[in-house]
């Protein structure tokens, strides 16, 4: 049967207790650190050789997909009751509203260094640690709506300009690419600096800290984002029905891209899965 991913918003104090709990569980038992990891090697961007898989590629969406149901099972192993919630930043734009209560995420970085001083996941609180980085630092780091050059969250328009497209993703694959549902919503644009930021990765860049990198995993939000971006694949499905996944054939090898994308019936490092078997989620997990 499947179960619910809810609006954060719609979540009742023992749920929130219940997710935090399942979330420091699985950060205790060094699995989380598994992710952090994971999404680290991964996060290989197209200016590099080789195959890209979790980001500036068409499989963006089915590789955190995956992500996402792997680490919502983890927790579930825990308590078979907690479900990812997601976090509509189109709506909940506050950096004093949900998710950034004391009793879920915690709120903004102090000033100084931009370390997180409240909720469950502060490093004094002495349950999250950071181990796996691309720096040194051992703590959360936040600096929401980025206090010296300020950003605002995308908004719905933002991102009805992403479900409108009825192309899922086009050649060259990457993220140069003007047309198509995933990159619209990835959010690569053109330009330089914070007018480049579209969708999915002015989230990242809105929250700042470790958000801002290979090792966003280390922030609990970065779950429920994409939560909420994993919702908008699926509205976009919904949309979109008589359109799939792109590309449905590998490049050829006199393309510049041979190798180095995953068509729809490829697998999907490092999982034993092709994108196709990730596009209908239905029987596992429905959104409220």
């Amino acid at each position: 049967m499947a179960y619910t991913r809810k609006n954060v918003t719609r979540l009742t104090a023992a749920e929130r207790r219940r997710f935090v709990g399942a979330l420091l569980d699985i950060k205790r038992s060094g699995e989380y650190d598994e992710f952090v990891r994971m999404h680290i090697d991964y996060n290989t961007p197209d200016g590099e050789s080789g195959l890209r898989t979790a980001h500036m590629a068409p499989s963006f969406l089915p590789w955190h997909r995956k992500l996402l149901l792997d680490l919502e099972r983890a927790l579930r192993r825990v308590d078979d009751s907690v479900a990812v919630p997601y976090w509509d930043w189109t709506r909940d734009r506050s950096a004093t509203a949900l998710p950034w209560t004391d009793d879920l995420l915690g709120g903004n970085g102090r000033r100084s260094d931009r370390q997180v001083m409240t909720g469950p996941f502060a490093y004094r609180a002495g349950h999250w640690k950071l181990t796996e980085n691309v720096t040194d630092r051992e703590y959360l780091t936040r600096d929401l709506g980025r206090a010296r050059d300020p950003i605002q969250l995308p908004t719905g328009q933002d991102l009805e300009s992403a479900l409108t497209d009825p192309v899922y993703d086009t050649a060259p694959w990457d993220s140069t690419v003007t047309r198509g549902f995933r990159n619209k919503l990835e959010g690569w644009g053109p330009g330089q600096g914070k007018v480049s930021w579209r969708n999915h990765n002015r989230v990242h860049r809105w929250i700042g800290g470790v958000m801002v990198g290979g090792a966003a995993v280390n922030d609990p939000v970065f779950w429920l984002h994409h939560s909420f971006v994993d919702l908008q694949w699926t509205r976009w499905q919904q949309r979109h029905r008589d359109h799939r996944y792109l590309p449905a054939d590998p490049p050829g090898e006199r393309d510049a891209q041979y190798d180095r994308v995953v068509a729809r019936h490829e697998q999907l490092p490092p999982w034993d899965v092709t994108p196709d078997e990730l596009e209908d989620m239905s029987g596992i997990y429905r959104y409220e």
